[in-house]
Order: structure tokens, then sequence, then C-alpha cells
């Protein structure tokens, strides 16, 4: 009798510098995706949540992954997949944290309910050689730079709520498959904190709860604000344009201080309920 696969919920991490994204690539291209790792063998099947762009990093991104044993095995029990799939990385920037039995008919994108941005950037640094080793790559170095954080504050608020964030979001293939309205409900500003705190310059991070590739394009026009090269007048106007190609060249932040950090699901179809 043949068995059915037995579907799983994980959520991993990744340092995404050496990454195309997180989406599997061909095997042609140079540059592997953290997909590209995710499926050791041909047992098992990936389905990401949550896509993330070259460079980007994630301290929690999910998926679920449909894994048929051979014989008559019984499934695997949740941390034994924990431990294959981490034994199987080994040296990849990858980390396997949880994972979770789940019904045949769940899916990690469709079922999830919010996902949680992060951008880390740190101000005033008179030379990039004053960013301590522990933060390379890992946050945006903004030289000779004192920013207007009320300012920057009162241009986030004007975004949050549900609107259609077309100016926000950057032209591809898929653009014209995809709903332009999202709904942001929460964008903070915070002081942030380094490894090295001590010899860190004034850092920030900003939280964007339910967008995702639009943070990096806010966080560029929220930066300009606080450097006074955009007012808050202006993000409004870019708000209610709705056109990709009305917002300013050049003002993308870049993806190497953005961090996937929450995927929230109401629960697996076990009544399960997960942070």
């Amino acid at each position: 009798m043949h068995k059915s696969a037995a579907r799983y919920l994980i959520f991993f991490q990744y340092a995404g510098t050496k990454y195309s994204g997180v989406m599997k690539t061909a095997a042609e291209q140079a540059v592997e995706g953290v997909e590209n790792h995710l499926e050791p063998v041909n047992e098992v099947s990936v389905f990401i949540s949550s896509r993330t762009d070259t460079g980007v990093h994630a301290l929690c991104n999910s998926a679920h992954v449909d894994i048929q044993r051979r014989g008559d095995k019984p499934p695997l029990l949740e941390q034994d997949l924990v431990d294959a799939l981490n034994f199987h990385l080994k040296a990849e920037p990858i980390r396997i944290t949880r994972a979770y039995r789940v019904h045949s008919d769940f899916h990690a994108r469709y079922r999830a309910v919010s996902r949680t941005y992060v951008y880390r950037f740190a101000a005033g640094l008179r030379h990039h050689t004053e960013m301590p080793v522990t933060e390379k790559d890992l946050c945006w170095a903004l030289r000779d730079t004192r920013l207007n954080i009320d300012a920057m504050q009162e241009a986030a608020a004007l975004l949050l709520g549900t609107h259609d964030f077309s100016t926000f979001r950057a032209l591809s293939s898929e653009t014209p498959f995809k709903n332009p309205v999202k709904t942001l409900e929460k964008a903070q500003l915070d002081p942030g904190v380094s490894f090295s705190q001590r010899h860190f310059h004034s850092s920030h991070v900003i939280r964007a709860t339910r967008l995702g590739s639009q943070v990096r394009r806010m966080t560029g026009a929220l930066v300009a604000v606080g450097q006074g090269r955009l007012s808050v007048g202006q993000i409004q106007e870019l708000l209610e344009a709705r056109d990709s190609l009305a917002f300013p060249q050049n003002m993308t932040a870049p993806a190497h201080g953005l961090f996937l950090t929450h995927v929230q699901y109401r629960d697996t179809g076990k009544n399960k309920r997960f942070e």
C-alpha cells in the first residue's frame, strides 16, 4: 500500500549575503538560492512562504516540506527532521530552527497571516572603517549623516494602514500579477543595538509588519526625509502617485540591512498556534 507523504512546517534562518535570494535557482546559474540547499534529496519538496531578494537576511522564514520515506519507515519525528536538515546544511549559513507536522492541505505561504521585517542602519559614521566587523553586510552605514528622527516618524505614520503601494514596488516580470494593495500594520523607528555597541554609532531599526519587497524603498525614502532630501509631504505624494516609476532613482536602501524576522500563522490545522 502506497503511503502519502508527510507534510511539515519548518522555520529557518539564513545570512543572505552569498545567495541570489531565498528561491531556488537553475543549475546553470553561478549563484544559488537558499532553497537549493533545503532540498537535499529528491524525496524532499520545499514550498517557501516568503520571498527575499539577493543579499537579504532572515531570522525567521518558513516553508512546508513533503517527505515520502522509503519502504515502511514511519514519518520522521519533528526534531529528527530538524537535525537531519541541519546535518545536510553543514557549513552553509542556513539553520533550521523548528519543525511541526501539519495537515496535507496546509500551505506555508497562503496560511501566513503576517510577516515582520526589520531594516538596520547606522548614522554618523565618518568613514566605513568605523563600522564594527560584526556588522559587515548586516547593516547600512550612512556616512556623515545626522538624521531628523521626528520627521522620519511623521513620514512613517503616513504609510500605516491599507494603501496601494505601487510606488514602493520594484518593477519585475511578476509585477502585473501581484496586488499592490497591502496593509502596513506597524512602521516603527527604534534605537538599535550591535554586537559591539560600545563602538557603534547611532543605529536604528525600522520595523514593518505585513509588507515585504517594498520595505527597502520605504526605508530609503524615510532616510531621505531624515537627511532633508525629501519632505514629509513628498512621502504622501509618492504614496498617492501609485506609480513605481515615480520613485526617485538611487533612493532604494541596500539589501544587506534588511531582515525578515517573523512569519506568523493562526494555526496549522491541528490547533497549534505559532508565535
